[in-house]
């Protein structure tokens, strides 16, 4: 016995709607227990080695495993909770998130870098020299998007306005050169002269 479209239609949509509360709840569990997350630093013992049964670890940079934790999940928190954002956030300006997004993942690198090779050279003062790349290609793209939504609600025609040839610069016409010393010979008051303008 086959199932009619409607009953296909409402199994689908009970399927969608289960995965979508499954999606939900695991995202505010991670959310809600970010502050665990952070603080796990402290299962981590002091001193510059950390021995285990899989493997040893140790800590050049910081000479302290606690310490390194620290670094890594002060950067790895904030990371996670801005990945979580991008991938959920609504908004036509989200793509504006992967700007703190990237900076906090190049921060993460940077530490786990100078930790595990011992390079003191400060990658991370200079962060935003390799960094502006990304954020000029983001910012643009954002923008872009903004400029095709404002067409699609407002109906401007881009064209229309690269036509106009209008900037903060432009000349004044002498018709309203002249219209603004008229304003000025006579007797207005302040106020009636800016309404004017």
């Amino acid at each position: 016995m086959t199932m009619d479209k409607t009953q296909l239609k409402s199994k689908l949509s009970k399927d969608q709607r289960s995965r979508y509360l499954l999606t939900g709840s695991i995202i505010a569990i991670i959310v809600a227990f970010s502050p665990y997350i952070f603080y796990l630093y402290e299962i981590f013992p002091s001193g510059p080695v950390w021995e285990n049964t899989f493997f040893t670890y140790e800590s050049k940079y910081y000479e302290d495993v606690a310490t390194a934790a620290w670094t890594y999940f002060g950067k790895i928190t904030p990371l996670l909770l801005l990945l979580i954002w991008f991938f959920t956030c609504k908004h036509w300006w989200y793509h504006a998130i992967l700007v703190p997004t990237i900076m906090y993942g190049y921060q993460l690198v940077t530490a786990i870098y100078q930790d595990l090779y011992l390079n003191i050279d400060d990658m991370d003062t200079n962060q935003l020299i390799y960094l502006a790349p990304f954020f000029i290609l983001i910012i643009s793209l954002v923008y872009l998007i903004r400029i095709k939504i404002f067409d699609k609600i407002y109906g401007i025609d881009l064209s229309e306005i690269e036509e106009t040839n209008i900037s903060v610069f432009s000349n004044i016409s002498d018709k309203e050169l002249e219209e603004m010393e008229d304003l000025k010979e006579s007797n207005a008051t302040e106020e009636d002269y800016y309404a004017k303008l």
